[in-house]
């Protein structure tokens, strides 16, 4: 039987809207909230991007040296949190561990990207993606160990800190969890990535100079977003 009342079309549009407010009230209800969805998305975004990122070392002076993907990698950290904020530490673990995945299938995407025959008028192109993309797997399992490491202490560490801090200071949280984490991030990432190809010395400034950075970009612009995005979240309600 056709509920609608075809002499009414206002009533029969109101009845559709509530059917679609009804419909994405039971998504969230499962857990599929928009802002569960979006601070995903960006999460796994971030670190996909720092990873194709990273492969560029900059150099400031002759004197620090960091990866280019030093510069998004704290942005992530900053959602991580959120996301450990809001939704805890088990919910947060099973996207760091789909970030996980999303890494790997780029990294498949873009070696068979490698392995494809070109057209000869474009060589200068293709050996350009072969030389970006043929270190980027080196990148990537340096970036996804520390990732692992530190995203899991990271995450681990925000959930302790909020029952020590009887969830209070939250600032104490996002830089507390990410000034341990950060270690575990940074040393096997530029080891793996870039032992071999650069220095000693410069990987030892690399260590340090990632370290600083990514905590003081943590500290002076993510924990203010995060603060944001956290009370944005709890004012909507998901």
């Amino acid at each position: 039987m056709n509920n609608k009342v075809a002499e009414n079309p206002f009533k029969n549009r109101i009845d559709e809207v509530k059917g679609e407010m009804s419909k994405v009230k039971s998504d969230e209800a499962r857990g599929y909230s928009t802002s569960f969805i979006v601070v995903t998305a960006l999460f796994v975004t971030l670190y996909v991007v720092s990873n194709v990122m990273a492969v560029k070392v900059i150099g400031l002076w002759n004197l620090f040296y960091f990866d280019a993907g030093t510069i998004t990698f704290p942005f992530a950290y900053m959602l991580g949190d959120v996301l450990t904020e809001i939704w805890g530490y088990k919910t947060a673990r099973k996207v760091i561990f789909i970030t996980l995945l999303c890494n790997i299938v780029m990294v498949l995407c873009t070696q068979i990207g490698v392995f494809l025959p070109s057209p000869n008028y474009l060589d200068a192109t293709a050996q350009a993606y072969n030389t970006m993309f043929s270190y980027v797997p080196r990148i990537v399992i340096g970036s996804l160990t520390g990732f692992l490491l530190g995203e899991l202490c990271n995450a681990w560490l925000m959930e302790k800190i909020k029952k020590w801090t009887n969830g209070k200071r939250l600032w104490v949280r996002t830089i507390g969890s990410s000034a341990v984490a950060y270690w575990f991030d940074s040393l096997p990432f530029v080891l793996i990535a870039f032992a071999g190809t650069v220095s000693t010395h410069d990987l030892l400034m690399m260590i340090g100079f990632q370290y600083v950075s990514k905590l003081l970009i943590e500290a002076v612009l993510g924990t203010p977003m995060a603060y944001a995005m956290i009370k944005l979240i709890r004012r909507k309600g998901d």
